[in-house]
């Protein structure tokens, strides 16, 4: 039997022990979910085990403990690589829009529907399912394998680099595969190569030492909601770019080559602005749709909240006002100098009567990975084979912080061959993930390791 027949005739099996992964409630940033968390790093464990891995560990963090597991019998003359996938999951919340129970995992119309389904269980579980079926039909691998899948990925992997720092030895690696991206549509396969980068502000805005009738103190003083829209309408332009001071110095833009490549991707803007029910698209002047969210910087609020704002009306000038502002950033832009840039800016931007605090809360940097070397090549090769079709090249506007910590310490590169689709409401009500992608993801990633052993 080889691999690719074994994998079809345990499909069932595949399902109901995905199903079982899809049920433990493992949030990670909920402490009533602690035990939860370490009960799927446990359950891991035990699969890895039972697959016929030769080592599988599950080492403590500050946090929630990390599942390692190495497969390394493939030989000195075999490349190595390291596969990176978390098992924490995204709150449920607004538990009230999911059409079924979050962990309880339900199928229909040829979906799974659960949280983590696409976020990134399922996607981890395919891997582990292509190691299992070249385990057994071959009683070996075709390369080294070691697997790195964390249980803090939803809160920002705050213990993960210095784990790597403490075991970069034993971590090393010549490729890094990660299935945490989409593909490009249904269908049609897809490498991303570029993923933004995250820099998080809060900006809080302090007036008087307590709320104020409006009418007894209204003019007398400058209303901190008012200062802080007055800060926020001077981060950008008119036309969509950001004014602050420098912020654009160390973008790579993109090339001639690049932008021929996006002109060529398969995307409907009037579709895409039709299904936002939005009056018209607004980007960065002088660049597509498809640029403005993968290719170029941005600037956004994520949140504003001052004063009173229940039903009904009640007369009040509000004490304090704050926003939360995400930038994310592209090669080669540093997200410390982007958080003391925007700090800067809004000091200087600020009117002097009220105080204003500006707090960095977190950030990655962005990664570009050479689309050339040998693990991109095998990825593309298994992705051509399994889907019958080029994989189209993209960048991603999210970010995956752990890609620019791999490249760092590790120094090794990133393949980032995903399996989800863009509408799949990871971090949303009702996520999902299409089976069909589950079993052609499966057949990828084994043809991907045969691939990189050849």
């Amino acid at each position: 039997m080889t691999y690719s027949e074994y994998l079809d005739h345990h499909h069932d099996r595949f399902i109901t022990e995905l199903t079982e992964f899809l049920s433990i409630p493992s949030i990670s940033t909920a402490p009533e979910h602690a035990s939860d968390v370490r009960n799927c790093g446990e359950w891991l464990v035990n699969h890895l085990k039972k697959i016929g891995l030769h080592t599988v560990e599950l080492h403590e963090t500050p946090g929630h403990p990390i599942v390692y597991a190495e497969h390394c019998l493939a030989g000195p003359d075999k490349p190595t690589v390291l596969f990176y996938g978390h098992y924490d999951v995204q709150p449920v919340d607004p538990i009230e829009l999911w059409t079924n129970p979050p962990f309880e995992p339900t199928f229909r119309d040829g979906k799974v529907f659960a949280r983590g389904a696409t976020d990134d269980k399922g996607q981890v579980f395919l891997h582990i399912k292509a190691l299992e079926a070249l385990l057994a039909t071959s009683g070996a691998l075709p390369v080294n394998i070691k697997l790195l899948i964390e249980g803090e990925e939803e809160i920002g992997s705050i213990n993960l680099t210095s784990y790597i720092e403490k075991n970069k030895e034993r971590l090393a690696c010549d490729t890094v595969m990660v299935s945490d991206t989409p593909l490009y549509g249904p269908g049609l396969p897809s490498l991303c190569y570029g993923l933004r980068g995250l820099c998080y502000m809060e900006i809080h805005v302090q007036g008087p030492n307590r709320d104020l009738h409006s009418g007894s103190y209204g003019g007398s003083i400058m209303n901190p909601a008012n200062a802080l829209c007055e800060i926020i309408s001077n981060l950008k332009d008119e036309h969509g770019k950001i004014t602050i001071p420098g912020f654009y110095d160390d973008v790579v833009d993109l090339s001639v080559e690049e932008r021929a490549e996006y002109a060529k991707l398969p995307f409907d803007s009037k579709a895409f602005q039709q299904g936002l029910n939005v009056p018209l698209l607004f980007g960065e002047q002088g660049y597509t749709t498809l640029e403005h969210i993968s290719g170029r910087p941005t600037l956004d609020v994520n949140g504003l909240y001052s004063g009173f704002t229940g039903i009904g009306a009640k007369t009040v000038l509000p004490a304090k006002a704050s926003a939360k502002v995400s930038m994310r950033l592209v090669a080669n832009q540093d997200t410390d100098d982007i958080a003391t840039k925007f700090t800067n800016h809004v000091l200087d931007i600020a009117p002097t009567s009220v105080q204003v605090e500006v707090v960095n809360l977190h950030g990655a940097n962005p990664v570009l990975v050479e689309r050339s070397g040998k693990g991109m090549h095998a990825a593309s090769k298994a992705l051509k084979e399994a889907y019958g079709k080029e994989p189209y090249f993209t960048r991603e506007g999210g970010s995956i912080p752990v890609c620019i910590i791999f490249d760092t310490i590790l120094k090794a590169p990133t393949v980032l061959m995903g399996f989800g689709l863009q509408d799949e409401n990871a971090h949303s009500p009702d996520e999902h993930f299409d089976l069909e992608n589950f079993s052609l993801g499966m057949k990828a990633a084994s043809l991907f390791y045969v691939n990189m052993g050849e």
